[in-house]
């Protein structure tokens, strides 16, 4: 079993990293998350996990231990496919995933490409309890966790930005980010500062 992959980063795309050592290139998917923690470095770290199928060899790639644990709590959820687990890695930071699901907020895990409102309380109620026996809510720093901003202003901002047409998951990440900046800012102003950034 590969634990992990330490090389000279030499490809780079948003889904996919090429890590080279030893004399050999390894192709992993990875997050978002990851995407942006290891962006513009050479040399990386990445923690492995190894899908073996009957017919692929994928390997997915992960900045830290904690990202990798989600995922697999992610994919121990039936139903939930490892494509599906880095989307949802994609759309939140690990303290933000943790948050949703201990909150029990199926509204926002919703709002991820693929998972509608049954698979998002199947996720809920599976992993509740086993992000908290696993340790993971408590080793993931909380910096942009939704905890360490005003709630009530994040409510309303994803809220007013979901009926515009947005994605929760994106509006929420986008919010909390604005807020952690600028925790005073009234609601109008979180929403036209998030409209300017929001993809």
């Amino acid at each position: 079993m590969i634990e992990y992959i330490r090389g000279e980063l030499t490809e780079l795309t948003p889904a996919q990293a090429v890590v080279e050592a030893g004399c050999v290139g390894y192709g992993l998917g990875i997050s978002l998350n990851t995407y942006s923690a290891i962006r513009g470095k050479k040399e990386v770290k990445l923690f492995v996990y190894e899908a073996i199928r009957e017919d692929a060899y994928v390997l997915f790639g992960f900045a830290t231990k904690q990202e990798r644990l989600l995922f697999l709590l992610l994919i121990s959820v039936p139903g939930i496919g490892a494509n599906t687990a880095r989307m949802i890695l994609s759309e939140m930071t690990p303290a933000e995933l943790c948050n949703v699901i201990s909150t029990g907020n199926d509204k926002l895990l919703k709002g991820v490409k693929g998972i509608g409102l049954k698979t998002a309380q199947r996720i809920i109620v599976d992993l509740k309890d086993k992000i908290l026996s696993s340790g993971v809510a408590q080793s993931v720093p909380a910096n942009g966790s939704v905890s360490t901003v005003n709630n009530k202003v994040t409510d309303e901002a994803v809220s007013a930005l979901t009926m515009l047409g947005f994605a929760p998951a994106a509006s929420q990440k986008v919010v909390i980010a604005i807020l952690t900046e600028t925790p005073d800012a009234p609601v109008e102003m979180v929403v036209k500062m998030a409209l300017k950034q929001i993809k």
